[in-house]
């Protein structure tokens, strides 16, 4: 891949630069097993994957509002119904969702050569929580919020472009989801870059499965960075 041709790279946040996985799972955990046994962790990513796309897939919703109808779903889906608070636990918790070790040195050695900037399915608060834990400056911050839809619409990757300034051909986006990221990117002619965090364990997680051929494929963003900026 030539990144000369590149000004700006551009991420996916939550399952990217951070680790949801990690902050979905006891929130949701808990919540099973409040009513019930419980479901095995990938039953509950699986799950979990399958309500969002269906919540983000009609009218434009808050992020909030789509947290709300997937801890909403898990209650029909294993017979009962949450309280007020349970169905505000799962959006409560993503400030506290971490980073990946890797992320914050590897965005601060990228940004010494390009523009970094985030497209994210999230609202603006929410987001501006987890800025805190990222620890640099973003060239632009791309919300659903913002663009009143839910990746892979392309509409987010429009808005982009347009709030970044930049054409196709000089942007680098890197994503985990092929789903939510890689193909509607590269359906504008913007390059991609699988972030394949998954790639030592089975499944997909808690996106939906999809193929496409990226661009390049690395394990995590350090591989990334390691490959975009020579020392």
């Amino acid at each position: 891949m030539n990144f000369s041709a590149f000004t700006t790279i551009s991420f996916d946040c939550y399952g990217t630069l951070i680790d949801w996985e990690s902050g979905l799972l006891p929130a949701i955990r808990g919540l099973l097993t409040a009513h019930g046994p419980g479901l095995p962790d990938a039953a509950i990513l699986e799950l979990y994957g399958e309500f969002e796309a269906q919540a983000e897939a009609g009218p434009y919703q808050s992020y909030r509002n789509v947290l709300e109808s997937v801890v909403r779903q898990f209650g029909e889906r294993c017979g009962f119904r949450p309280s007020p608070a349970e169905l505000r636990s799962l959006h409560e918790s993503v400030p506290s969702w971490p980073p990946f070790t890797d992320t914050v040195a590897a965005l601060q050695k990228l940004q010494k050569r390009y523009r970094v900037a985030v497209i994210s399915n999230i609202d603006d608060d929410l987001f501006a929580e987890t800025r805190k834990r990222l620890g640099v400056e973003f060239a632009g911050v791309i919300t659903a919020q913002q663009a009143r839809s839910y990746k892979p619409s392309a509409n987010n990757f429009q808005l982009a472009l347009r709030t970044l300034g930049i054409s196709p051909e000089r942007l680098l986006h890197a994503a985990q989801s092929v789903y939510h990221d890689v193909i509607p990117a590269q359906a504008l002619g913007v390059s991609t870059v699988w972030v394949n965090r998954r790639s030592a364990r089975p499944g997909v997680g808690a996106v939906r499965a999809a193929t496409a051929r990226p661009d390049l494929e690395v394990a995590d963003v350090a591989a990334l960075a390691a490959l975009a900026v020579r020392d």
